[in-house]
């Protein structure tokens, strides 16, 4: 029989109607669908990690469909930290920020081999056999277009087989291996495949609505396939947010210690790995217009202006400015760039030098009368 496919649909935070018609309608179509289970938790982001959502998630032991109003790189690590695992699904909606062409796929491929041959956390770790897919909400408007894949993912899934054979172990005698292969066949109850009593019950009798009532949380979210375990972010941080485990791997230990609406760490981690899933600007909520190792600078997508311009501030410039005013915040001392930022500093400084002995240059060709 067909493993069945779990489908979760996380609430928005908001009461928006137009939201709310979307959940209702991929609820209620899925429930009538065989071989699939539906579930409703609140908005991910929010769940305390022993609070019934978190709970129900973690009893989910197949395929999960995750559906959410989130970027679909924001909701996996979310599950991923609190120990809901599984291999990326691969799935053809295309996530706010993702471009139809494939030539950014076959560029990223192409990117520095220096770059793709660091070691991340995630090469360390071992993952279930199970699929996560997880579907961002907010790409489209009608609910027909997830229900239509999350009905391509099911029908993906029943066509798994597995070898009658590979089950078998040691020499068995001929007589068992007839009937072993007529139960494979009928099944035990002696009815042909989609006739047995299992098979009669595999529609859902209803979905498993989790009730709880989160406060609004703000955290960060590591992404572990990004990680290089550099350790910046727990030099960065002086709330006790970061921590590490018996590995001495980097991981979120106090995430409520954070303070509320600062992306301070996520703007001096070097490999773009941490994730607010709630800010406005989507590479630090976790889209996925930086595939991987860019040769670009990232305070340009933080925000800051171009290079050169009046007042132009570095990622790491805005992320101390930021930390200082949730130092100030609580009555303690603004440290500036002082703290947790060596080796961002001497980068800066070295580049500092190479365009100001640029600038000289360029100003000296000008003087020149030709």
């Amino acid at each position: 029989m067909p493993a069945r496919l779990n489908v979760v649909v996380s609430q928005s935070r908001s009461q928006n109607p137009k939201k709310r018609a979307i959940e209702e309608r991929i609820v209620g179509e899925l429930l009538g669908s065989a071989g699939i289970d539906v579930a409703v938790v609140p908005h991910l982001y929010d769940l305390s990690a022993d609070g019934p959502g978190m709970l129900s998630l973690s009893g989910i032991s197949g395929d999960l469909v995750f559906c959410s109003w989130l970027f679909p790189r924001a909701a996996r690590w979310t599950l991923d930290r609190n120990g809901i695992r599984g291999q990326e699904g691969t799935t053809l909606l295309k996530s706010l920020g993702e471009d139809d062409e494939e030539e950014e796929e076959d560029s990223a491929e192409s990117e520095d081999s220096e770059a793709e041959e660091k070691p991340r956390v995630i090469d360390q770790r071992e993952l279930p056999a199970r699929k996560i897919y997880c579907l961002d909400l907010r790409a489209h408007d009608s609910a027909d277009d997830y229900l239509e894949e999350i009905r391509r993912i099911a029908g993906e899934a029943s066509t798994q087989t597995v070898e009658l054979m590979g089950w078998i172990k040691g020499d068995p005698k001929p007589e068992q291996l007839a009937r072993y292969l007529a139960n494979g066949d009928e099944g035990e109850s002696g009815k042909a495949n989609g006739e047995s009593k299992s098979s009669e019950a595999a529609v859902s009798a209803g979905p498993i609505v989790v009730e709880e009532d989160p406060a609004r949380r703000w955290y960060p979210v590591i992404d572990f396939s990004r990680c290089t375990n550099c350790l910046e972010c727990i030099d960065f941080c002086l709330f006790g947010v970061y921590g590490m485990d018996g590995q001495e791997t980097i991981l979120v230990e106090q995430p409520d210690n954070c303070r509320k609406g600062c992306p301070a760490c996520s703007r001096v981690c070097p490999e773009n790995a941490i994730i607010f899933p709630e800010h406005k600007t989507p590479t630090i909520a976790g889209s996925p217009e930086i595939g991987g190792p860019m040769k670009i600078d990232l305070s340009q997508l933080f925000g800051a202006p171009d290079p050169g311009a009046p007042g132009a501030e570095k990622a790491h410039e805005v992320a101390a400015r930021e930390r200082d005013e949730q130092l100030m915040a609580v009555g303690r001392d603004a440290v500036g760039m002082a703290v947790g930022l060596p080796k961002r500093q001497a980068a800066t400084t070295t580049q500092s030098q190479t365009v100001d002995e640029l600038d000289l240059l360029i100003d000296s060709l000008d003087e020149i009368d030709l």
